[in-house]
């Protein structure tokens, strides 16, 4: 169990622990921003993700080239098309000491399929059925090409903790977005590392697990210090001045710094995570007329704000699935053209313009606020006056889930690695029972795309599905669904001697679990 109330003794601590040099075992770290919740399955973000891995363990998880790597599961096998069954690793224990059985599994999915984040993800999936305590099978409703890509989102919850009541009453398995749940504030995975304190938006400290079961693992960090930075200028400044030993994002601006400097080392990678802006049509009556929707896509240059404020760190987007997915249409490429934006203006009835207020987080993907006020004075050149309000993404992603900006930025990795995974959050008709569309902020709706969001989900043929979600792409783009920005490059930065390249990947959550200090 976590406290989150610390005493005089810890406080201090906190104020000096960032300036205290590093042990031989002991790490520091400064994020843009700290985990929003100890519950895995409250938020669907990439940096819960990244926390997940660091504090719970799934069934199996990516590898660098985008295969499956046994974790929990350490062997499956396909029974039939609608069955997966998995055999769990023995001698797995919980940090409470409770010992990992299939029940928790079935305890996980059932939580998953209830989240509002979550459930989207395992439509597809009917139910964990137990064939004993270590083995148990992933029963689909059809035939479902996802199956192990889904299952890298099973993060095993200790059934036995979060079960019963608190003294309060409520149950302590509840979900509670951006609430004050059991979940939300006590902590029992499998992972390498336990939360032995937090203070929400300070400092998070990590310690390993004793008695984490992967053996086989190299890693060596038994501490770590989290540190919330927001600012891109000072995170990358207590790295430099050796405050700090490893640092998430790394602005494009500072590259040439951290390479120049000779203590640290400068990681990146391209990356699949989508920056797009959303058009609330239930909000902006203008939004519903999809030539007024055509003219703001015509009127954002994709390639000036990777150029100028990206510093070319990110390839500009005209559709969500980047380059190597199956949904990828090589024929959509960015179209800029502002001539062409102010005649659609024009024809809509819209040549004087109208005000819309925009949403932006600015502390959670690389240069956001700085992409939202470009974003802003481009609509402005056609006549969208923008009232632009950007905020820490702890108080952005409520703010977002509640629809409180006519326009919305949203960034969007692939959970599955897949197209599909895209449209089902991003485009799809908005379903609260199904999750469908739970990122949808647009609420753009298609019904012959849905149907062909669910054709895809039950096609197992590569080529036939990539032909059905590249047009798919081609339907988003002729309608302008969405503004789409660019996909953002990965970046991380450490001092000589954290050696975070192995462990980082295009998914943008390290396995610091495996994490090696030389020096």
């Amino acid at each position: 169990m976590i406290k989150q109330a610390v005493n005089s003794l810890a406080v201090l601590a906190l104020s000096a622990g960032i300036m205290m040099s590093a042990q031989a075992n002991t790490i520091k770290i400064a994020y843009d921003a700290d985990p929003v919740t100890l519950d895995p399955q409250e938020q669907l973000s990439g940096g819960m993700l990244q926390f997940s891995h660091m504090a719970f363990d799934p069934l199996v998880r990516w590898d660098r080239e985008l295969g499956f790597e046994p974790r929990l599961a350490e062997k499956w096998t396909r029974i039939d098309e609608k069955t997966m069954r998995f055999t769990l690793r023995k001698g797995v224990t919980f940090h409470t000491g409770n010992k990992l059985t299939s029940k928790d599994i079935q305890f996980s999915f059932n939580r998953l399929k209830e989240s509002p984040d979550f459930k989207g993800i395992f439509t597809e999936f009917e139910s964990v059925k137990i064939i004993d305590d270590h083995t148990f099978d992933l029963v689909t409703k059809s035939a479902f090409p996802l199956v192990l890509n889904n299952a890298t989102y099973i993060f095993a919850m200790d059934s036995k903790f979060y079960s019963g009541k608190e003294a309060n009453g409520k149950n302590k398995d509840e979900i509670v977005k951006s609430g004050n749940s059991f979940a939300s504030r006590n902590l029992s995975g499998t992972g390498p590392y336990i939360v032995s304190n937090r203070e929400q938006g300070v400092r998070v400290d990590f310690k390993r697990y004793a008695n984490y079961w992967d053996k086989t693992s190299k890693g060596n960090v038994d501490n770590i210090v989290l540190t919330p930075i927001k600012e891109s200028p000072t995170r990358v400044a207590a790295l430099l001045a050796g405050d700090v030993d490893f640092i998430a994002p790394v602005p494009p601006t500072d590259h040439d710094r951290i390479k120049k400097s000779g203590n640290v080392d400068l990681v990146t990678m391209s990356g699949t995570r989508i920056i797009t802006f959303q058009m609330n049509q239930e909000r902006v009556e203008a939004f519903k007329d999809v030539r007024v929707r055509l003219a703001m896509a015509y009127a954002v240059n994709q390639e000036g704000i990777v150029k100028k404020i990206m510093k070319n760190f990110a390839t500009p987007a005209a559709q969500m699935s980047p380059e190597g997915y199956l949904g990828y249409n090589p024929n959509l490429k960015p179209r800029y053209d502002l001539k062409k934006a102010k005649q659609l203006m024009k024809e809509a009835g819209y040549e004087k313009g109208f005000t819309v207020t925009m949403l932006a987080p600015n502390n959670r993907y690389v240069n956001d606020d700085k992409i939202a006020q470009a974003v802003a004075s481009m609509l402005g050149k056609i006549g969208i006056k923008v009232d632009l309000k950007t905020m820490p993404k702890a108080q952005y992603w409520p703010a977002y889930d509640a629809r409180s900006g006519d326009m919305q930025m949203i960034g969007w990795h692939a959970d599955t690695e897949d197209s599909n995974n895209f449209y089902e959050f991003l485009a799809a008709c908005v379903n609260k029972e199904t999750g469908r569309g739970q990122y949808n902020s647009g609420n753009y709706c298609n019904k012959n795309v849905d149907a062909m969001i669910d054709q895809a989900n039950t096609e197992t043929d590569p080529s036939k599905r990539a032909a059905i979600m590249q047009k798919i792409e081609k339907i988003l783009f002729d309608e302008a669904a969405f503004i789409p920005l660019h996909w953002q490059d990965l970046s991380w930065a450490a001092k000589k001697g954290v050696n975070v390249s192995p462990i980082v990947n295009k998914m943008n959550y390290p396995y610091l679990g495996d994490l090696v200090i030389t020096k």
